[in-house]
């Protein structure tokens, strides 16, 4: 084991609960304004996982206002303060783009465990 892989061993963080594309989740991110810091809540699905060591993403689709929102968090970042599980949803892909294009009842996702 290089020294690279030991620094990224110790900085990632294994305190974030399983979740998979189709969940719905509450990201908690910590934000900072000036000398002020907050933490603001960000809840959506899950499209997509990205997997890796330290390159670890995943990003959350909300609409708000009318408006889709986006947002891809690093997995094993310091800013986020904690990822809670929402529902669990039910899904057939791991890339869920095809959201972006459906509209109310249509971008539903059943939840998994409900037949």
């Amino acid at each position: 084991m290089n020294i690279l892989d030991k620094i990224d061993q110790e900085q990632m963080r294994y305190d974030h609960p399983d979740f998979r594309p189709g969940d719905n989740v509450k990201v908690h991110i910590r934000i900072i304004e000036g000398t002020k810091e907050r933490v603001q809540v960000f809840q959506g699905v899950v499209l997509k996982k990205k997997r890796g060591a330290m390159n670890a993403t995943f990003t959350v689709r909300k609409v708000s206002h009318g408006v889709g929102v986006e947002k891809t968090f690093a997995l094993h970042s310091p800013r986020l303060e904690k990822i809670e599980v929402v529902t669990k949803g039910r899904v057939r892909r791991s890339r869920l783009f095809y959201l972006r294009e459906r509209r109310g009842k249509a971008a539903r996702i059943r939840e998994r465990g409900v037949n």
